[in-house]
């Protein structure tokens, strides 16, 4: 693995790991909101050795890469920075994108008048995702604003909002996704403008927000349409985000499109339950995007 630096758009720096052959299909893996890319490194690890050349990339705002000065960090920003990253390809990825990041490839596809993409795998992100889950993440992204005291009490706050998942009896590993202050508190490793940012949201205007939501939606919706390649939705069998209805809309808008339901994971499904995950990514590659054997 290398880490490597991309200028995105407006300028900014995006920090990227590198995994695997450059000689092997490359495959570009795009985190959600609040994550980074270290939430694919074992899946990245995995597709690397065999025989994918894996590039795992941090979103503005996000882990190591700069955040946006002017605050842009709606879909379509996102997507002009994978459309930034994209031209560094010799040829085009699959791309594996989680929430965040699927909303912003699809983002990138609609303003694009060709085939950005080898391949899409989208991670529990539709474009008919349902309303009130987005707003509990959103809530759960603006909460505790001045961080943690400890490790432990961040692990505590983590495993309230996902008590599907068994809580790290050591909290290291959150380090990851926290950095800590120079007083000693901990806060999250993303530029908390990417939600107060969001319009409604400092004035509680839930209608003003949820117009938002519905921008996105359709501009996911466009980008879906304008894609041509094979796709898989991987959703998590516990999303509140992916309700079995946004799957029917997802397959009527694109009945061609492949999908998975990894059960008992919710929507951090490669946190959740990365072996099922990967292996249901790989499959799905090997058919569309395959290694030479």
């Amino acid at each position: 693995m290398r880490t490597i630096e991309i200028k995105g758009a407006d300028g900014l720096k995006l920090v990227a790991d590198e995994w695997g052959d450059p000689s092997g299909p490359p495959v570009l893996m795009c985190h959600g909101a609040g994550q980074n890319r270290y939430a694919w490194k074992s899946s990245a690890e995995i597709l690397a050795q065999r025989g994918w050349f894996v590039t795992t990339l941090d979103a503005r705002g996000h882990g190591d890469s700069d955040w946006s000065p002017d605050h842009k960090y709606d879909s379509e920003d996102i997507g002009r920075d994978i459309a930034a990253v994209l031209s560094t390809f010799d040829s085009p990825p699959a791309v594996v994108g989680a929430s965040m990041g699927g909303m912003g490839s699809l983002a990138a596809q609609r303003s694009s008048e060709s085939q950005l993409y080898a391949a899409v795998v989208l991670v529990d992100i539709t474009p008919h995702f349902d309303m009130d889950g987005a707003r509990k993440i959103i809530e759960f992204m603006s909460g505790n604003p001045e961080g943690f005291a400890t490790l432990d009490e961040a692990a505590d706050a983590i495993s309230a909002y996902n008590p599907h998942r068994s809580r790290p009896s050591n909290p290291a590993g959150l380090t990851r996704v926290l950095r800590q202050r120079p007083d000693g508190r901990w806060i999250w490793r993303w530029d908390p403008a990417y939600v107060t940012s969001k319009p409604g949201f400092r004035t509680g205007d839930h209608s003003t927000l949820a117009t938002h939501m519905e921008r996105v939606s359709e501009i996911m919706t466009q980008g879906m349409l304008a894609t041509d390649v094979p796709i898989l939705l991987v959703r998590g069998g516990q999303s509140e985000l992916v309700t079995a209805e946004a799957v029917k809309s997802f397959l009527d808008l694109v009945p061609e499109a492949e999908f998975v339901d990894v059960a008992g994971t919710g929507h951090m499904v490669a946190g959740d339950d990365n072996d099922a995950f990967t292996e249901a990514v790989a499959a799905f590659l090997t058919r569309h995007h395959p290694t030479i054997a």
